[in-house]
């Protein structure tokens, strides 16, 4: 019997969500630019933000309520991009980020980097997770628990 489309040999593809690297010119005023021309377009909405900063540019990284979106109002915008997937986790319970950190150690999984989103309508926080293997990653949260959300759920 072949897998699903949800399924890999482990029995579970984790959802995941596009993250969005912005690089921009290091200069007053340009984060705002962005921030305005997403917000005129009525149709992304940014859930999350974290801004790596340099002399010369600045790297902004985006989560978006709908990817799809966002890559139309960042290419009207002539913003350069990459684009990563990453798990966008939701503590639920007695979890702590410790706790997601010590799982995901044991499995060896290596968090390249993570930041905070805008806390889900449950008042749970929520974390974006980058990991080396994200499939595996997602399989190891929900073993133990975690809910991972995908970009339906930042909706």
């Amino acid at each position: 019997m072949q897998p699903t489309e949800q399924e890999t040999e482990q029995g579970y593809v984790p959802p995941t969500v596009t993250q969005f690297s912005v690089f921009l010119d290091n200069r007053v005023g340009k984060l705002l630019e962005v921030l305005e021309s997403i917000d005129a377009s009525n149709i992304a909405e940014v859930r999350g933000l974290s801004i790596i900063d340099s002399s010369d540019y600045a790297v902004v990284r985006f989560i978006f309520n709908n990817s799809d979106a966002a890559r139309v109002v960042l290419d009207g915008h002539d913003c350069a991009y990459c684009q990563t997937p990453v798990l966008v986790v939701e503590l639920v319970e007695a979890q702590t980020l410790a706790s997601v950190c010590r799982h995901l150690l044991r499995a060896e999984i290596n968090i390249r980097f993570s930041y905070s989103l805008i806390p889900a309508r449950t008042g749970a926080s929520v974390f974006v997770i980058c990991t080396d293997d994200p499939t595996f990653a997602g399989q190891v949260m929900r073993r133990k628990g975690c809910r991972v959300l995908g970009e339906a759920d930042l909706a």
